[in-house]
């Protein structure tokens, strides 16, 4: 297959990442027999399972980082993407070419007759990458899994490090205990032979975890920490607690608190799988070698252009900690926000949407995606002034228009959004790296 037919073929079967469908009917039945068609081929390497309502794909690229470090192969599998499918598959920080996609999604393709029932998209595409992972023999993969855990397509490996970065909000109505079952879902990723890694979980969450079966638990605040950070010039300086010692002058070019603790968490999901310390040159060389494609990626300087996908009430907030704590604008703030359905006023609250001089809202291509005007009533609401723009690549060229070169234009709301907007911006504007320019936009 080419990769345009591959493409093709995996549009053709449901996606409940595009259609926001029925939840409740997830079962790992499916994946494995599909597994067993293509001949297992997610038991050939090991597997560091992230899972967590946010951070789990920033964590998973610095494990990644980490471990190819130290000299293994390593295939990452991550959702969703920002531009291009073929991100979601790597092997050591380079993502399958398109016609190798094509290649493997024909492969799995020419045995649907074979298929019991019919496979999700998400299914045939996990299928896909342990395929390609096993056929390029990755000594490790990382895998982060799409929703939840427990009946997630990914949850047929068997972990040996099961990493839950937190417990959010996202995928549910909210009400009664919506956290303990949560919990009780992601903590499905733990098998018997499980490492757990433990981010950022509330005291009164973690015996639900610790109730799994498995080998050894690391809390986070407890058996590993984030013990100093540092805001440095185009990221930040960290030192890091591990039950092996502590790891200094760690520069990750990220911004934000929570990008520290994701790297906590990273190195600590290394030594377990390891079972033994990071050596802290290694640990040094992969963290400054960390990208974050739409994790407040900063992409031009004048004006100050930051894309951060923060799509729910915790990841707005840290986007609102990040640009307070750390950016210092002389200028205008002009923010292009783009949404899927959801409660719309909590997230640009947590935003601080009224800290803004001009809100552009827009809808970026989906089904899912809320109404401009929608949008922009919401910010209204909260006493935000708003311009409507429809579509994500007219609101990035208006917001540059008005923008002078002290100006913060901050691209954000949806992982769709943020991709769009990238790809409007790699096509009509020439991006500069985020250097400190004296007297212009600053770091603190």
């Amino acid at each position: 297959m080419t990769f345009a037919e591959a493409n093709e073929w995996l549009d053709a079967h449901i996606n409940r990442e595009a259609v926001a469908g029925d939840w409740d009917d997830l079962s790992l039945v499916g994946p494995e027999r599909l597994m067993a068609v293509l001949g297992d081929p997610h038991r050939a390497f090991p597997v560091i399972h992230v899972t967590g309502t946010n951070g789990k794909g920033t964590v998973s690229r610095m494990i990644e980082r980490i471990l190819s470090a130290a000299g293994l192969s390593v295939g990452v599998y991550a959702s969703p993407h920002v531009e291009s499918i073929t991100e979601r598959m790597s092997r050591s920080g380079e993502q399958i070419s398109e016609a190798e996609f094509g290649e493997v999604v024909g492969g799995i393709a020419a045995l649907e007759a074979m298929f019991d029932g019919t496979p999700s998209y998400f299914e045939l595409l996990t299928a896909a990458a342990f395929r390609w992972f096993s056929d390029v023999a990755v000594d490790v993969a990382v895998v982060e899994v799409g929703i939840f855990g427990r009946f997630d397509a990914t949850n047929v490996v068997e972990a040996d490090v099961a990493v839950i970065t937190n417990v959010g909000k996202d995928h549910t109505d909210g009400e009664g205990q919506w956290r303990e079952k949560i919990a009780f879902e992601k903590a499905g990723i733990i098998k018997p032979g499980s490492a757990v890694v433990l981010g950022h979980i509330d005291d009164d969450l973690v015996s639900i975890f610790a109730a799994e079966p498995h080998r050894q638990l690391y809390r986070g605040g407890l058996d590993f920490e984030l013990s100093d950070r540092q805001v440095a010039v185009g990221g930040q300086m960290l030192a890091v607690n591990t039950p092996n010692g502590q790891l200094d002058e760690l520069y990750l070019p990220l911004h934000g608190a929570h990008m520290g603790d994701n790297a906590a968490t990273a190195l600590m999901a290394v030594e377990a799988f390891f079972g033994r310390p990071v050596e802290p040159e290694i640990a040094q060389t992969a963290l400054a070698a960390v990208e974050a494609p739409g994790r407040f990626e900063v992409i031009s300087i004048e004006p100050l252009v930051v894309l951060d996908g923060a799509h729910n009430v915790p990841a707005a907030a840290a986007v609102k900690e990040t640009l307070n704590s750390e950016i210092t604008v002389t200028g205008t703030r002009i923010a292009v926000v783009g949404m899927l359905e959801r409660d719309a006023s909590e997230v640009l609250e947590a935003l601080d949407i009224t800290s803004f001089d001009v809100v552009i809202a827009c809808a970026p291509d989906s089904g899912r995606a809320i109404p401009a005007d929608e949008l922009a009533a919401a910010a209204r609401g909260l006493g935000a002034s708003t311009e409507v723009v429809p579509t994500v690549a007219d609101a990035v060229e208006r917001a540059l228009v008005i923008a002078g070169e002290l100006d913060l234009i901050l691209v954000t709301g949806s992982v769709y959004t943020i991709g769009e907007a990238r790809s409007h911006l790699r096509a009509n504007f020439e991006a500069r790296p985020p250097e400190q320019p004296a007297g212009r936009v600053y770091l603190d």
